[in-house]
């Protein structure tokens, strides 16, 4: 499938009256057709966190279900672009494809727990940042094997905490209601006062990747030039503040 440029901003608008009207099939699939870039943006800006664990093309067929989804659910009255939501289905369904593959056994998932615990404990007794180096010596380990588990953790960091990050801000989705109850609105803001303070709180490099990924949603390697860094090193501090942020969440929240 490949996307075309033959419509302006009027003959777009024009469609979507068009397919909210009449819901026609070839409406639809031009519609679709229009905004399978949109799709292709979001899989290449994830390809370098799960190109280990997926092909391009498994994750550009996954995001267009989600784009099919939010074709098939979108309600312009509600005020929000559709770009806007569509970026969020289109994500969420290639995150639930990850969430059913079966990656990391028991065994390594407590590794991953226990080298975690590691680096928030280390770091509340040294009062900054541990490093690799004195968490294997902590739990009596090899180095190699502490970066080797570090990297084998990227995966499921990033679902913990997209999944804690979905839960938080929530509010832009579509799909929530209007009426919804005060304690789940009070819920959902301290959850997202909770995360900010532990955002708030991480060294600057660390906060400066989590808010360019997450909130500003550029690619590692524009983050890399951002920071003057290789998109190496910018995977690792991510994958590293990911299992902070994870470990602090679990314990605040007694996951």
């Amino acid at each position: 499938m490949e996307s075309h440029q033959q419509y302006d901003s009027y003959q777009i608008d024009e469609l979507w009256k068009q397919y909210h009207t009449h819901r026609r099939l070839e409406d639809k699939n031009a519609l679709l057709v229009y905004y399978v870039e949109l799709v292709k943006r979001v899989v290449r800006r994830m390809m370098p966190t799960y190109r280990t664990h997926n092909e391009y093309d498994d994750l550009l067929s996954y995001g267009i279900l989600g784009l099919i989804d939010a074709l098939d659910r979108y309600d312009p009255s509600v005020g929000i672009k559709f770009e806007t939501y569509a970026s969020k289905r289109i994500r969420g369904e290639i995150l639930d494809h990850m969430r059913k593959q079966d990656w990391a056994p028991s065994s390594l998932r407590r590794k991953i727990n226990r080298i975690s615990s590691a680096y928030t404990d280390l770091e509340m007794q040294y009062h900054r940042p541990a490093t690799d180096e004195e968490v294997a010596q902590h739990l009596e380990m090899d180095i190699d094997d502490i970066r080797k588990t570090l990297d084998k953790t990227y995966i499921f960091n990033v679902l913990y905490f997209e999944d804690f990050l979905t839960d938080s801000y929530a509010d832009c989705e579509l799909t929530q209601s209007v009426d919804e109850a005060p304690a789940a609105q009070a819920e959902k803001k301290e959850l997202a006062e909770i995360l900010g303070q532990m955002i708030d709180e991480l060294p600057q490099n660390e906060r400066t990747v989590v808010t360019l990924y997450y909130f500003e949603e550029l690619t590692l390697k524009e983050i890399a030039q951002v920071l003057k860094v290789t998109e190496s090193r910018v995977s690792q501090i991510h994958s590293k503040v990911l299992a902070k942020l994870r470990e602090r969440l679990q314990r605040t929240f007694e996951i």
